[in-house]
């Protein structure tokens, strides 16, 4: 079954909680604190597998979660950073964050990785915490919550040409005279519902990926038909072959699907019309397809090849043809090892530190991706970290903003499932 569009859940891994433990040793008194730092969670990564070409394996499980850092431990020793999860998707692969429609990773190359969700970073055991005015803190950091995210995976063939054309003009027998491929064939329309590809190797032994998409159809762009979610496989195409049933089998005027074809084309994407394309005139065989290829190519500007499936004739040039125009197309993906290395930095909006609102009974409501961060990697079993996590809302003026809100002494403040008390 092939699948090239799905939604998951991925939740990076927690950091490991930091340890309160103290250095307890024959002669060494006062040995001091002694707790280690806790280990980083794993990360989610997709890496690029060329052996794949659908995204069949995030059919039936959506949700991906890696392991948690390993806790701090005594004598200042770190815990165990977890290993990435990672995840195989197939080239071509793009990932988008759902709720704010951001590209994440745009994935081509075998090999290639990307970070989706980043794993937290590891509590800091009480050893961090020692100063000269508190030199044995009784206190640590639980570990940061790992990234975890809604995310929409597309995935884009990747072929050098594509076939186009309304259903039943001929593409899928195009593909399986060509190549190896056994797409379906049959005599009604829309018999493919997914991309086929092949390899066709000419016979001055050059090769290209060939991909044979589902018919398209007028308004193919707002998604009538089957083209508005195979459409996108048009856009890494290198060349386009445009496949015309030049004998108007179906009382159908060859220009006049030329044209709607083209103009779908455009209306999906603009640069797919700058995109070298060459017409396939099919069903050469059939009676009125002379007069029509005559008439047809003095309307157009672009390159016309007269083949037939069923007798095989003039598919060689149209091969050949095929392959000259992508000689003179440079390869946008690179093999890896020419890649020069790059990494790219984005500039992500620094996330509003707390909000302020009020529930129906009363209380006060305190929200935000900081604030609940902040809350989640403190101690409260400890008194210290508590008096910390107190003076940390102090310093992010939450106390202020409470006041501002009318917030008084014995008042509900609730932040996620717990609930204080506000003391002036």
């Amino acid at each position: 079954m092939f699948v090239d569009q799905v939604k998951v859940y991925v939740k990076a891994g927690d950091g490991g909680n930091g340890l309160v433990a103290y250095r307890r040793e024959k002669y060494v008194p006062l040995g001091g604190p002694a707790g280690g730092d806790g280990g980083n969670g794993g990360d989610v990564v997709f890496q690029v597998d060329e052996g794949l070409n659908t995204l069949m394996d995030f059919r039936y499980k959506r949700h991906f979660k890696a392991n948690r850092g390993e806790n701090g431990m005594s004598k200042g020793q770190h815990g165990k950073n977890a290993e990435p999860l990672i995840l195989m998707v197939p080239p071509g692969t793009t990932v988008r964050d759902e709720e704010t429609g951001q590209i994440i990773a745009d994935l081509l190359y075998h090999g290639q990785q990307a970070v989706i969700a980043r794993g937290g970073r590891g509590g800091r055991g009480n050893i961090r915490f020692a100063t000269p005015r508190n030199p044995a803190p009784d206190m640590a950091e639980n570990g940061e919550p790992g990234r975890e995210r809604d995310i929409q995976i597309e995935l884009k063939l990747l072929a050098d040409v594509g076939l186009v054309g309304f259903p039943s003009v001929g593409k899928s027998t195009l593909l399986s005279v060509v190549t190896a491929a056994k797409p379906k064939i049959a005599d009604y329309h829309f018999t493919t519902l997914a991309p086929n590809l092949g390899v066709v190797e000419t016979e001055d032994q050059r090769s290209f990926v060939l991909a044979d998409l589902p018919g398209l159809i007028e308004g193919a762009h707002e998604g009538i038909g089957l083209g508005h979610q195979f459409l996108r496989h048009v856009e890494r195409t290198r060349v386009i072959v445009h496949v015309i049933d030049i004998a108007g089998t179906e009382g159908r005027d060859p220009y006049e699907d030329y044209l709607t074809i083209n103009e779908e084309l455009k209306a999906y994407d603009e640069s797919l019309s700058d995109r070298p394309q060459i017409v396939a005139a099919n069903k050469m065989d059939l009676p009125e397809a002379e007069d029509n290829l005559k008439a047809f190519t003095e309307k157009v500007d672009v390159p016309v090849y007269p083949i037939s499936t069923i007798t095989r004739a003039g598919i060689r040039e149209l091969l050949f043809a095929a392959a000259d125009i992508l000689d003179t197309i440079p390869k946008d993906n690179k093999p890896i090892e020419e890649q020069e290395e790059r990494v790219v930095y984005r500039h992500e909006q620094e996330p509003e530190a707390f909000r302020v609102s009020r529930d129906s009974d009363g209380s006060f409501v305190l929200t935000g991706e900081r604030i609940e961060k902040l809350f989640k990697m403190t101690d409260f079993n400890r008194d210290e970290s508590v008096r910390r996590f107190a003076r940390q809302l102090r310093g992010m003026g939450v106390d202020e903003a409470l006041r501002e809100k009318g917030a008084q002494d014995g008042d509900t403040v609730r932040l996620l499932e717990y609930e204080f008390e506000f003391v002036e």
